[in-house]
Parts: C-alpha cells; sequence; structure tokens
C-alpha cells in the first residue's frame, strides 16, 4: 500500500524548471482512463489521496453532509483495500483497482465529474514520471514507439535494481545502494529528457493547478468498526464509533505470545498516563493457541497483567480478517475522525527499536488535530 509522502511524490513544478514553456490557447485535456493492474510500473495512489483531509478539501467532500456520505462510501471500500495489503502483489494491484474505480463512481455521484477530473490530475501529479507509460498519457502527448519504448527500459531498470537490492538485503550506505538513490532522485529528469519540451509542455498544462502530495498526512483507510464478539475482559464493550472524537490505540495480542509479552509495559503505560488526555487504549486478543481460545483464560491472563483498558475477544478471527492483520503483536493508532494514520508490527522495543516514542508523538500530534 502505497505511502505517496515517503515514497518521493513528484511536483510539477520539477517539470516546469526543467522545460521551457510554450505559449497555446485553451488548456488540453487528458481523456482519463481506470489504471490497469497489470501496468506494475505505475503506482496505484488513488485509494490514499482519497483519504487525505487536503484532497478532500480540494474536491468538495468537507462540507458536513457531503463528508458524511463520503465516509460512507469509503468503509465500503476500505473493508476490500485495507486487507488486500496482505494479498500476493497481483491479486493486491486487481483488488485495488477495483476499488479505485468504485471510488471514482462514488465521487461522481457525490461531487459530479468536474471534482473526478481534478483528482484524477492530483493522481497523475502523485504517480511522478512514472505516468508517462499509462496508455491515456501515451495517446495525449502522441508519443513515438521508440519513446516508449525507452520510458518502458527506463522504469523497467530502475525497478530491477531496487528489488535486487531488497532482496540481498543491502544496506542504505552501500555503494549499490547510494547509486540506486541517485538513480531514483533522477528519475524524473530522466524520462523528461525522452519527451520533447513540446510534449512537456502539453502535459504540464493537462495536469491542473500543482497540489503537493508529499506531505499529505492521512493517507490510510478508515479503521474497521470492532466485531463484537460477546467476549470482553471488562464491562466496558465499546465500539470505534462511540469513540469518535478521541484518539485511540487499538492492540492485537496474544496472551502467550512472548512478543506480545514485551509490549504489555507500554500498553499500560499508556492506558494510565493518556487516558487523562482523551486516549483510549483497546486490546484485540486474537488465539494463537488453544489456552487463548478460552475467555476466562483470556480474562484471567488480562487481570495478572494489570490490564484495566476493555480487551475484546476475538474468537473466531473476524476482526483480525476484518484489519487485514498477520502478526501478534500490532499496534494500530487512529485518530479523532476515526482514520488510521500510523501502525507497527512487532515489538516495540526490538533491538533497540523506540517505537513506543514514536506512537506517543503520533498521538501528541493526532491530539493537537481539531475534530
Amino acid at each position: 500500500m502505497c505511502n505517496i509522502g515517503r515514497l518521493g511524490a513528484w511536483m510539477i513544478v520539477c517539470w516546469l524548471v526543467a522545460a521551457p514553456r510554450m505559449t497555446s490557447g485553451g488548456e488540453p485535456t487528458i481523456e482519463f482512463e481506470p489504471l490497469s493492474p497489470d501496468l506494475v510500473a505505475v503506482p496505484q495512489n488513488l485509494l490514499s489521496l482519497i483519504h487525505s483531509k487536503e484532497v478532500q478539501q480540494e474536491l468538495g467532500l468537507s462540507e458536513a453532509k457531503k463528508k458524511v456520505e463520503w465516509e460512507e462510501a469509503l468503509r465500503s471500500i476500505d473493508a476490500i483495500w485495507w486487507p488486500a495489503r496482505i494479498q500476493p502483489a497481483a491479486q493486491q494491484r486487481k483488488l485495488i483497482a477495483d476499488q479505485e474505480r468504485k471510488a471514482i463512481d462514488e465521487l461522481k455521484r457525490i461531487r459530479g465529474s468536474a471534482a473526478v477530473t481534478r483528482l484524477r490530475q492530483i493522481e497523475l501529479q502523485s504517480q511522478s514520471s512514472r505516468i508517462l507509460v499509462r496508455p491515456e498519457v501515451i495517446r495525449f502527448l502522441k508519443m513515438d514507439t521508440k519513446q516508449v519504448k525507452s520510458l518502458y527500459e527506463l522504469f523497467a531498470g530502475i525497478d530491477k535494481r531496487g528489488a535486487t537490492l531488497a532482496a540481498e538485503k543491502k544496506g542504505v550506505d552501500s555503494d549499490e545502494a547510494k547509486a540506486y538513490a541517485n538513480e531514483k532522485q533522477n528519475e524524473s529528469k530522466l524520462a523528461l529528457a525522452i519527451l520533447t519540451p513540446m510534449q512537456v509542455d502539453r502535459l504540464v498544462r493537462s495536469l491542473g493547478t500543482t497540489f503537493d502530495t508529499s506531505k499529505l498526512e492521512r493517507i490510510y483507510p478508515l479503521a474497521p468498526e470492532l466485531v463484537d464478539s460477546g467476549n470482553w475482559t471488562t464491562s466496558e464493550h465499546p465500539s470505534l464509533k462511540s469513540m469518535q472524537g478521541q484518539v485511540v490505540l487499538v492492540h492485537f495480542y496474544a496472551f502467550q505470545c512472548h512478543n506480545c509479552v514485551a509490549n504489555f509495559g507500554h500498553y499500560k503505560r499508556w492506558d494510565e498516563s493518556l487516558k487523562k488526555k482523551g486516549v483510549q487504549v483497546i486490546g484485540i486478543q486474537t488465539p494463537e493457541t488453544s489456552p487463548e481460545s478460552d475467555p476466562a483464560k483470556v480474562t484471567a491472563a488480562s487481570k495478572k497483567e494489570g490490564f484495566h483498558f476493555p480487551v475484546l475477544i476475538d474468537l473466531e478471527r473476524k476482526n483480525w480478517d476484518a484489519w487485514g492483520n498477520t502478526m501478534w503483536p500490532t499496534v494500530y493508532v487512529v485518530d479523532k475522525q476515526g482514520y488510521i494514520r500510523f501502525w507497527w508490527q512487532g515489538e516495540l522495543n526490538w533491538q533497540g527499536a523506540t517505537v513506543d516514542k514514536k506512537i506517543e508523538s503520533v498521538v501528541e500530534q493526532l491530539l493537537a488535530e481539531s475534530t
């Protein structure tokens, strides 16, 4: 699942600086079409974009009634999108492509064709020079066969080197990693050199007003609502809907899991120190072993550990599946609006890591946000 802010979002200004502007009449328009899941050279950014507060404002979705209607549509989309991240790459891209088409249909229904056009412009801006191998862009710019072949070779070569580095687990300080980072940084410049100045100018003008996607922070789904199994360790049976306006820390665990136990102190500390600030800690105990499938034993273990926060006993793994979870433990940070803003799999202090502090920093940031 693409993190636009961290994976090198592109700003049109880079193109404007790199190429001369031509003068011409009305602004050209691209006949947009859905991104094919088979076009793996191009990142699927659209679903991340439509969760962003800034993009929603740009598309006129911030007004109360439209916001409610839009978030209802998002919940249906997110129920597929979020768990899709654990699927094999090809299957994941197909599932995402299906939900991108649904999102476009919903946006058109709620805000009309002009909003869809603007979203498409923002999507293309976020995809950097990779948009040059999208079929509608190729047709729009009237690229010749040689240009298209050169672009595919450029992107394929960069991607292959990145995959090789990942497979060989080369450190960021290795010569190979540094060379790859430099190549990625210069990718747009290399791609731009394949186009004519007139093609560059035509493309820039078709993308509308510059929209900086590099600093978007809310790019993950609305958190799945808790599936109440009827088994809790406390008398409290909260829902995420009932906790709107609060920051919520949701953690999946199993009480016999060694890595989970290593995090327990942090969960208790957060419950004690952050609750007065309006932060709610919720545990979800999804069983891994036979004893963890016994609600009485889960409750006894919770009391023994000193958990005063509510724990939902996820006997049928419905919450595990809805969240697309794959590992014990996993912690999710949910903002006041109900959006997932950060998550972490594994021990918070594994091999010197300080993810507990990172989560606390995220929480403080979210507490300062308006509802």
